[in-house]
């Protein structure tokens, strides 16, 4: 049954610090339901698949809807609707945790603005914070991290200490894939964005994190959807071309142009930037033999034309015959015979070490370490790619997987099915064996 959410519109007379949670390290005994406040999710319902999972273990779920795409995806009991400022929002939020008694809180990728003022009062309060994103490793993987993820990783950047952890732990366990829709991802962007946009009158004070009004992403998303055919097909000859003997290639796949690991994490503000570098550099520096592949980030919502940005760049620097725009397809296909793999701070640069290719990251990533990545410039990459040390890699891999992984996707049922199983084994502190 879909519950009428409750309204908040500003600040209220908070409790003292003594009044509020225990603190982050103190652990629940196994088994104790918690009281579990979500913020915002990917645009779809995984949030509401988790929220029922929780609910269904035990433990009492709130959930605030910051717009009406959150509100259209969540239809579940203790939803809240948020309808002031964000600079109002970190008092406002202060309170929810100390009327709901909230234990523990839950988000999508912890660089949005209304996100990074929640994670500084639940420090402050000793409430602890579940950071989801995209898997650091890929594919089939789903990162849940306490904290923080990514540049707020808390997790060490020596070698050494993960070559030694390793050594203390199992065995991997055995993993499967699982399948990933396109048209569910455009099919759930398309109506996030139209609730959001219908429902600007009643959450006044929301200011969305991403660059473009929802109305003009959902006409992407639809103008992609509706090109899906076309652009499969030009895939599909770019694939078989290079895959043919002899053909050298350096791949760099996009990033998504309002993705904050871009602008806070490196850098840049956006993908017109390091396009422009990369290019330049190939133009300057790669042997003449070698093409650049330049791959579209499949969760790009078609509003900027990449292709024509990067058809530009190369008829700029000369290097038009030597790069290719790679719009669709699996990844893993392209970058296993790639020469070296250039990235900002990309999961996929975690693809491509899996497979011994070069790599090289322009910002900050949890995997740029000593051992793992190309450590002499971007210049340098094009002559003297350095592949990953597969014993660091392994162990690296295997402390991911033990401190911050669980196996899944979000875009399909049964992928769903399988990190909702496994993000509520590991928030209770148990295991699962994936499956």
């Amino acid at each position: 049954m879909q519950t009428r959410p409750r309204t908040l519109h500003g600040p209220v007379p908070l409790m003292t610090d003594q009044q509020i949670l225990p603190q982050t390290d103190q652990v629940l005994p196994a088994g104790r339901p918690r009281r579990v406040m979500l913020l915002q999710g990917l645009m779809g319902s995984f949030f509401r698949r988790l929220g029922l999972g929780l609910q269904k273990a035990g433990h009492e779920v709130f959930k605030v809807n910051f717009n009406g795409g959150d509100r259209a995806y969540w239809r579940l009991p203790n939803g809240i609707d948020y309808r002031g400022t964000l600079a109002e929002w970190p008092e406002s939020f202060a309170r929810l945790l100390e009327k709901h008694r909230i234990s523990d809180v839950m988000l999508f990728g912890d660089c949005r603005d209304h996100h990074m003022a929640a994670l500084k009062v639940c420090r402050a309060r000793g409430v602890r914070v579940w950071v989801f994103e995209e898997g650091y490793l890929r594919p089939d993987w789903v990162t849940m991290e306490l904290g923080g993820v990514n540049g707020h990783s808390t997790l060490p950047r020596d070698p050494q200490w993960y070559r030694d952890r390793a050594a203390m732990l199992p065995p991997l366990p055995e993993h499967s894939k699982v399948p990933s829709s396109f048209r569910r991802r455009a099919s759930e962007g398309i109506v996030y964005n139209v609730a959001d946009v219908l429902s600007r009158s009643h959450f006044r004070g929301w200011r969305t994190h991403r660059p473009w009004h929802p109305l003009v992403e959902g006409m992407g998303w639809a103008r992609k959807l509706w090109r899906s055919r076309a652009r499969r097909d030009q895939a599909a000859t770019l694939l078989a071309r290079l895959q043919e003997p002899g053909t050298a290639y350096f791949l760099f796949p996009l990033q998504l142009d309002s993705d904050a690991q871009i602008r806070l994490h490196s850098p840049f503000a956006g993908m017109l930037e390091p396009l422009k570098l990369v290019l330049q550099s190939f133009a300057d520096h790669a042997p003449p033999g070698a093409r650049l592949v330049v791959k579209e980030h499949p969760l790009d919502n078609g509003v900027r034309d990449w292709q024509l940005e990067t058809a530009d760049l190369a008829e700029r620097f000369g290097i038009a015959e030597r790069v290719d725009y790679l719009a669709w397809g699996d990844i893993e296909t392209i970058a296993e015979q790639a020469l070296g793999m250039v990235t900002i701070n990309s999961t996929s640069g975690t693809l491509g070490l899996a497979r011994g290719v070069p790599v090289i990251v322009l910002g900050s990533a949890i995997y740029d370490l000593p051992g793992l990545t190309a450590q002499g410039g971007l210049d340098q990459f094009w002559h003297r790619p350095t592949p990953p040390d597969p014993d660091t890699f392994a162990a690296f891999q295997r402390v991911l997987i033990d401190q911050c992984l669980i196996p899944g996707g979000f875009f399909s049922d049964e992928a769903l099915s399988k990190v909702m199983r496994h993000a509520i084994a590991r928030f209770e502190g148990r295991r699962l064996l994936p499956d």
